[in-house]
């Protein structure tokens, strides 16, 4: 499931500056541990089609826009014998990496179900879906109004009736200055997310995943350049998309203040520092 702020983070527009360089440790895999809970999320997005249209017949298709390696989408099939899952991105490397160490990992039966294709999510046709997710922020790639709206519209048109399109926010007043978060992963490995700048002319920033391993900073192992939307933005472009109706889930607190990994459907935030969300488009 979702992580807090300081943890889940990005896929979207990721410029590699190490891309090339041999590393000493499996990158997408650090990363997959540090800000990626696919086998939560999977169960969230099943629990919210029971929801709004009750329990399947039959087996439901996901597809992950962003998909990077797939991860959500190899736990998809996993989850019920006629799940079928596809994955989209313009990455190779991450695709082919999923395939690799993801999907080869599968039953072959489970193989047979999910596929991942190098398609651009703006182009028409997308494969249709009962469920569409752009998670881990991707989609904060397009940064002007217009750009997303036909992205939504997009798939607005792929996804199939008594279907779900779903979306992961955050923010917070945190997210309006430079800043840098540090979270120990595993023996060796330390993760740290940073947000390098923020512009509120425009809402862009830029956000940089660093790794320290055996003592040594690899800086910049993933870089986003993303435009900070709001959730009534967000609400707005996926209803003008021709969604009929849209809803929120407002991630929950633990005792100190960090994010306890549990959504509740909200008609209102809370102002904090930092906050993560699902915004759900609904098509009946």
């Amino acid at each position: 499931m979702a992580r807090t702020t300081a943890q889940k983070k990005p896929r979207g527009n990721k410029k590699l500056p190490l891309r090339g360089k041999k590393l000493p440790f499996d990158k997408y895999d650090l990363y997959l541990n540090a800000v990626q809970s696919p086998d939560g999320d999977v169960q969230f997005y099943r629990e919210r089609y029971k929801e709004f249209f009750g329990a399947p017949k039959k087996g439901l298709t996901l597809r992950e826009d962003f998909c990077a390696g797939g991860a959500i989408s190899c736990e998809w099939v996993k989850l019920h014998k006629d799940n079928t899952s596809c994955g989209l991105d313009l990455d190779d490397e991450p695709m082919n990496y999923g395939r690799q160490n993801y999907i080869a990992k599968l039953k072959p039966e489970q193989q047979r179900r999910v596929a991942l294709i190098k398609k651009n999510v703006l182009e028409p046709g997308l494969p249709k879906a009962d469920i569409a997710a752009a998670t881990n922020f991707s989609y904060y790639i397009f940064r002007d109004r217009k750009t997303l709206t036909d992205y939504f519209t997009n798939v607005c048109k792929s996804v199939n009736k008594k279907g779900l399109f779903i979306v992961d926010m955050f923010g917070g007043t945190a997210c309006t200055d430079a800043s840098q978060d540090r979270i120990p992963i595993r023996r060796g490995f330390t993760y740290y997310w940073e947000q390098k700048d923020f512009d509120p002319a425009t809402n862009y920033a830029n956000f940089g995943i660093h790794f320290r391993y055996k003592g040594k900073m690899y800086k910049n192992v993933f870089t986003y350049e993303w435009r900070m939307w709001t959730i009534p933005e967000i609400k707005e472009m996926m209803l003008e998309a021709g969604f009929d109706d849209v809803a929120i889930y407002w991630e929950g607190s633990k005792r100190d203040g960090s994010g306890n990994g549990k959504f509740d459907r909200v008609t209102e935030g809370e102002a904090c520092l930092s906050w993560i969300a699902y915004v759900i488009g609904i098509k009946k």
